[in-house]
C-alpha cells in the first residue's frame, strides 16, 4: 500500500487530507511539524509527502517551511514532496519548485485536483523506480554477458542491442556463415567484430572489405586475387580470401557483389575453392564469412540482382541490426561515448539527440558529436552545439505529443520534479498530468486496493 505523509499543524487540516487520501486506498501518515514529521520519515517508509508552510500561528514568513523541505529533500532526496501554500507564500513555493518541489497546491484545496496531482506524482514515482531498476537489470545482464564473452567494447542499454549482441556471441562459435542486415551506419561492423572476437577462429587473421565501395571490374580481383598478365599492366597478388585463410572474411555491402562475383562467391563457400583473375590454377582456403548489407536481398533476387542460392548460402543466420530511432536508448549512452570523459551534455542536448530522426545512424551520431567537440566553447556540450534541426514533431509522430520515453527521460533528468520536466517538454504541469494519464499508467489507488 502506498503511504503518503501530511505534516501540518492544523489537526483539521490532517483529518480532512487523511480521510481523502484513505478513501483512495492510501495508508495516511501525519505529523503536526518538522520534527515529527522527519522522524516519521526516519522510521516508516513514505511515498509522497505533503507539507505545510507554517507551523505556529506567530509565523507566516514561510521560513519553517522551506527549512522542512530542504531538510527532507537533503535526506530523502528520493522522496517528492507537495506544498500546501496560501497565496502569501506562492512565490515561496515557485522558488521551493526550482528547487526541487514536485508541486504545490493552494489553500484551500480542490480535492479533485489534489487527488489528481497525488496520484500523478504515486504513479511518477513508481514510474521512476521501475525505471531505474530496469536500467539496472540492463546493466547487470550487458555486464555478465561482458564477463563471458568479448564484447569488443560495444555501447548499447536498449533491450533490443542486448538481444542482438547476446545473439552474436552465441552464433559466433558455430562455422557457419552469418548476414548482418541493417541500414547504413547502424553498426553492422561491430556485430561482426562481436562474432570474431568470439569465434573458433579469432586467433587467424579478420579480414575486411567493402564490397559497395570497390568498382564491379575490381572486386574480383580484390576477394580473389590475379595474375600477371591478367589484364594490362597486373601483378600477382593475393585477394582477400587467401589474406583470411584460417581466420574470418566480413564482406560489407554485399548486395552490391557483381554477378561474376556472386558466382565465384557461391563456389567459395560451398567448396571452399577458386581460381585468382587470370588463372587455371585451383586454390583452396578454410574461411569464416560474414556479410552485412543494406539492401533488401529478397528484392534483389525478384529484380534479378542477386543469386537466390547464393543468398540461402549466406544467411544461415540473419542478424537484424534496428535503425538508431527504433532504439533510442542507445542515443545518449553512445553520445556520452563519443565525447569522452572531458565533456558533458546539458539536458536540452540530450533531449534534441533522442528527439532527432538520425537518419544516418550512429555513424551521423559519431560525426556530430565531433563536430559539436570542436565547435564548443566549453566542455558542456548545448543543443546549440550539436547544429540538429528537428523537422518533424517532437514525441508521438500522431499526435505531436511528448511520448512514454520522452517524458520518462525528462522527469529522469529533472529529479522527478513534475514542473521542470513540464518545462523542458514545452508543457503546463496540467498539461503533462494529462498526458501521463493518456499513457495509461496504472491507478496508485487500484494497485493499493489489490494489495
Amino acid at each position: 500500500m502506498r503511504s503518503v505523509l501530511v505534516i501540518d499543524d492544523n489537526h483539521a487540516v490532517c483529518t480532512a487530507l487523511e480521510i481523502l487520501l484513505s478513501l483512495q486506498g492510501l495508508r495516511v501518515l501525519t505529523a503536526s511539524g518538522p520534527a515529527p514529521g522527519l522522524a516519521v520519515l526516519e522510521r516508516e517508509t513514505v511515498d509522497l509527502v505533503i507539507q505545510d508552510m507554517n507551523f505556529r500561528r506567530d509565523l507566516t514568513s514561510g521560513e519553517e517551511g522551506v527549512a522542512l523541505f530542504h531538510g527532507i529533500k537533503r535526506r530523502f532526496p528520493d522522496v517528492p514532496v507537495v506544498l500546501l501554500t496560501a497565496w502569501t507564500h506562492l512565490e515561496t513555493a515557485i522558488e521551493l519548485v526550482k528547487a526541487g518541489a514536485a508541486d504545490y497546491i493552494g489553500k484551500p484545496w480542490d480535492d479533485a485536483r489534489l487527488l489528481t496531482t497525488v496520484r500523478n506524482l504515486l504513479q511518477l514515482r513508481s514510474a521512476l523506480v521501475e525505471s531505474a531498476a530496469l536500467k539496472s537489470r540492463r546493466i547487470a545482464a550487458r555486464d555478465a554477458l561482458a564477463g563471458k564473452y568479448d564484447l569488443r567494447g560495444a555501447v548499447y542499454e536498449s533491450d533490443a542491442m542486448h538481444a542482438l549482441v547476446g545473439m552474436a556471441t552465441q552464433v559466433a562459435a558455430a562455422d557457419v556463415p552469418v548476414l548482418i542486415t541493417g541500414p547504413n551506419g547502424s553498426g553492422k561492423e561491430v556485430l561482426a567484430d562481436i562474432i570474431q572476437a568470439n569465434s573458433s577462429c579469432r586467433g587467424g587473421p579478420f579480414v575486411k572489405v567493402n564490397a559497395g565501395a570497390l568498382p564491379p571490374e575490381l572486386i574480383e580481383s580484390e576477394l580473389f586475387g590475379v595474375e600477371n598478365g591478367a589484364y594490362t599492366g597486373a601483378k600477382a597478388r593475393a585477394g582477400r580470401f587467401e589474406a583470411a585463410d584460417e581466420g574470418t572474411l566480413f564482406l560489407d555491402e554485399i548486395g552490391n557483389l557483381s554477378p561474376a562475383g556472386q558466382a565465384k562467391l557461391l563456389r567459395v563457400l560451398q567448396t571452399g575453392e577458386f581460381e585468382r583473375l587470370g588463372s587455371n590454377v585451383t586454390r583452396r582456403v578454410r574461411v569464416r564469412v560474414l556479410s552485412a548489407t543494406n539492401t533488401d536481398l529478397a528484392q534483389a533476387i525478384q529484380a534479378g540482382r542477386f543469386r537466390e542460392d547464393l543468398y540461402y548460402r549466406i544467411n544461415v543466420i540473419e542478424l537484424k541490426v534496428p535503425a538508431l530511432s527504433e532504439r533510442r536508448e542507445d542515443i545518449v549512452c553512445l553520445a556520452r561515448h563519443f565525447l569522452g570523459p572531458d565533456f558533458e551534455l546539458e539536458p536540452e542536448a540530450e533531449r534534441t539527440l533522442t528527439a532527432y530522426a538520425w537518419p544516418g545512424n550512429v555513424r551521423e551520431l559519431s560525426n556530430t558529436i565531433q563536430r559539436a567537440k570542436l565547435l564548443a566553447d566549453n566542455k558542456v556540450i548545448s543543443a546549440q552545439a550539436l547544429g540538429l534541426k528537428l523537422t518533424t514533431p517532437l514525441g508521438d509522430p500522431r499526435t505531436g505529443e511528448p511520448d512514454r520515453f520522452e517524458i520518462e527521460h525528462a522527469l529522469t533528468r529533472s529529479g522527478g520534479i513534475v514542473a521542470r520536466a513540464a518545462r523542458e517538454l514545452g508543457l503546463s504541469r496540467q498539461a503533462l498530468y494529462r498526458r501521463m494519464d493518456k499513457l495509461g499508467l496504472r491507478d496508485p489507488a487500484q494497485e493499493a486496493r489489490q494489495e
